[in-house]
């Protein structure tokens, strides 16, 4: 525990040791120079020694005087420094993006390191939900919205559209749609707000004119990122976004042994209306814009 003391009058003492002069002293602390002396008189007291010898128009330093002020005028020096450096530094700041859970899995966080290189000062929050949160709420600063427009009170900037095909292991060796009637197929639940039909099995099957297959039987899961998952497994064949895949497609993990694919919905970056120049958001956009969805569109090489 330091014994110290009290902070004012060493600061008195130091402004008039380095000045010598209780008057300037007092001009520069912003007090009078009977404060000033009424201060350095304390500290005196308080350690037993005398600082200063005053005469009738100046004051002088003492030899105790004299080797206190340096090391004070160093530890104030210091603190000066110290609190200069945090007003100039900003505090950190958060910018926080709201998207499904499958999006975040495979187009976010890969790119999540390049945040911070464009926005330096700012910290990334992702938000994986496949629930739409209340943006004018404050649980985000903006999100990544699938489905169909117009979303009341929102603005809304197109990065991409979807495709959906049929996508497998190739370990399964689907060579032709008849193939899927051995296979378990994959399904997982929609959540596309305004959209009247969406990719499913059966559509697929009619857009294919495929029969002699239960489109509805195999295995459901709640969530996109868990029926990607279960393909790469090889636990059956799933009707999948080409966008969301694309590294399991490049990378051989998953394949499409057959057309044709069914048209999805637009995938848009989204912010409450007059958000759209507020920090956060702007950063949120420029990250998303260079390296998420630079005019990106699904991978056309097997269509």
């Amino acid at each position: 525990m330091r014994r110290l003391p009290p902070l004012g009058s060493l600061r008195a003492f130091e402004a008039a040791a380095r000045r010598l002069s209780f008057k300037n002293a007092a001009a520069e602390l912003g007090v009078t120079p009977t404060a000033v002396s009424h201060q350095i008189r304390q500290l005196e007291d308080g350690l037993g020694v005398a600082l200063f010898e005053r005469g009738p128009r100046k004051v002088a330093l003492t030899p105790k005087g004299e080797a206190l002020l340096p090391p004070l005028r160093r530890a104030f020096d210091a603190m000066a420094d110290a609190v200069e450096d945090a007003r100039r530094k900003p505090s950190r700041r958060v910018a926080t993006l709201s998207a499904t859970v499958a999006f975040t899995a495979k187009l976010l966080v890969p790119k999540a390191a390049r945040f911070r290189d464009l926005n330096p000062d700012w910290d990334l929050r992702l938000h994986a939900a496949d629930s739409v949160v209340d943006l004018a709420g404050g649980e985000a600063d903006a999100a990544i919205r699938y489905g169909v427009a117009p979303r009341p009170g929102l603005t809304s900037v197109p990065l991409m559209t979807d495709l959906f095909a049929p996508l497998a292991s190739p370990r399964l060796g689907l060579a032709t749609p008849a193939d899927l009637a051995r296979v378990a197929l994959i399904h997982f639940d929609w959540r596309v707000s305004g959209a009247s039909a969406v990719p499913s099995w059966r559509l697929w099957g009619e857009t294919a004119g495929v029969s002699g297959v239960d489109w509805e039987s195999g295995v459901a899961f709640n969530d996109e990122a868990s029926a990607i998952q279960a393909a790469v497994a090889g636990q059956g064949a799933a009707l999948l976004s080409r966008a969301l895949v694309a590294d399991e497609l490049a990378s051989g993990v998953l394949a499409q042994p057959f057309g044709p694919e069914l048209g999805g919905f637009s995938y848009d970056f989204v912010c409450p209306q007059g958000a759209e120049d507020r920090p956060a958001v702007a950063a949120l956009r420029r990250w998303i814009e260079a390296e998420v969805a630079p005019g990106r569109q699904p991978p056309s090489d097997l269509l």
